[in-house]
């Protein structure tokens, strides 16, 4: 048996489907089963002793060329997937893209979220995906192993890396004085910046986990313009001197580098969803998205912690701090298409210093 997931999201999207690959994997033990994701997010999901093949979809280098030649290079991609002659894909997101790919492969059985512009493809699903209303990533992914009459064994979000990563890492730890030392992983950016806290209250934060606390911190960030931009604006208010680590880490190095931190401090992005894969405990700055769907997961419980629709809230080790304003969670860019969220610029950080305490006393 060969079965296909699709998962054309981004790189924390990709990362919280593991669920699904370990318990198909559990249930059809002599199956291949091969993924499908978008250029960028396969770190998520190399070296998984769960996984099969990857089919790198490549969307920005195919949006960049000509109209007939994308056509042609999409065809070549389809064409590859039909040739597996899968047995089962499963669609794992709304949107088009994936449910055409799925029935083009040709494989007796799709399983999919029905299109919502063109009733015509829903013909073409044998069990389509429910609402996924208020739940959690990582229980909506497992809906597509339901669909088959299965249930899960268990819903462990996991990452993989090389025994060469985690030498790299060990190295640099040992060069920096962390090796035996308890450190805070801080990673205060995301590919979009409506998520990330005022600059003023970041730099707070990491001068009390290493003025005050005692601490040391080590900041990441992607080796991406803006990002590093955010970064160096938040350390100009600093008056400690952490480890910046910002753009010279992969996400394998930096998944290496969070699961020895003693706790994880950050917005909502794809480094928090790993750090949470790696049981680090998580203090997480929400503001336009939704905890119930993407608040960090604790691999501890089989039942999502956050089942409020705002404010904070916690599982297990994990904790989201999220203004309680009606307005939120709203899911768009920012205010008033400003690309800044007043929720997360107006963050407390009493409220945020209350949170890291505990946090730190739990640790001790």
């Amino acid at each position: 048996m060969k079965i296909l997931i699709v998962k054309f999201r981004n790189i924390g999207d990709v990362l919280l489907t593991t669920p699904l690959l370990e318990n198909l994997k559990h249930h059809f033990p002599d199956a291949r089963i091969d993924m499908a994701v978008n250029a960028g997010t396969e770190e998520m999901l190399t070296l998984h002793p769960a996984l099969g093949k990857l089919h790198i979809y490549e969307r920005e280098r195919l949006k960049a060329l000509s109209p007939a030649t994308r056509i042609v290079e999409e065809l070549k991609f389809a064409n590859a997937i039909r040739k597996e002659r899968y047995d089962i894909v499963v669609n794992t997101t709304k949107g088009d893209r994936g449910l055409l790919l799925a029935i083009f492969s040709g494989a007796p059985t799709v399983i999919g979220y029905r299109s919502g512009k063109h009733p015509l493809f829903d013909r073409f699903i044998d069990h389509a995906l429910p609402a996924m209303n208020y739940r959690h990533m990582v229980e909506v992914g497992l809906d597509a192993l339901r669909a088959l009459g299965r249930e899960p064994l268990d819903k462990k979000v996991r990452i993989h890396w090389s025994e060469e990563t985690e030498r790299k890492i060990d190295t640099l730890l040992e060069e920096k004085g962390l090796k035996e030392r308890p450190f805070v992983h801080i990673h205060p950016v995301s590919r979009w910046l409506f998520k990330c806290i005022e600059d003023r209250t970041m730099a707070r934060v990491i001068d009390y986990c290493q003025n005050t606390l005692g601490y040391p911190v080590v900041l990441t960030a992607a080796p991406v313009e803006k990002e590093l931009e955010k970064i160096a604006a938040i350390l100009s208010h600093t008056d400690s001197e952490p480890i910046d680590l910002s753009g010279k880490l992969t996400l394998k190095e930096t998944a290496a580098l969070d699961k020895r931190a003693s706790f994880f401090i950050g917005v909502d992005t794809a480094v928090m969803h790993m750090a949470a894969a790696n049981d680090t405990p998580v203090l997480a700055f929400f503001g336009p998205s939704a905890a119930f769907h993407w608040g960090p997961w604790d691999n501890d419980l089989t039942e999502s912690g956050y089942t409020g629709i705002r404010g904070n809230q916690r599982m297990g080790k994990h904790r989201v701090l999220q203004k309680a304003w009606e307005c939120v969670p709203c899911d768009r860019d920012g205010c008033e298409g400003s690309k800044i969220s007043d929720c997360l610029m107006q963050m407390d950080f009493g409220e945020i210093r209350r949170s890291i305490d505990e946090m730190a006393e739990r640790r001790r």
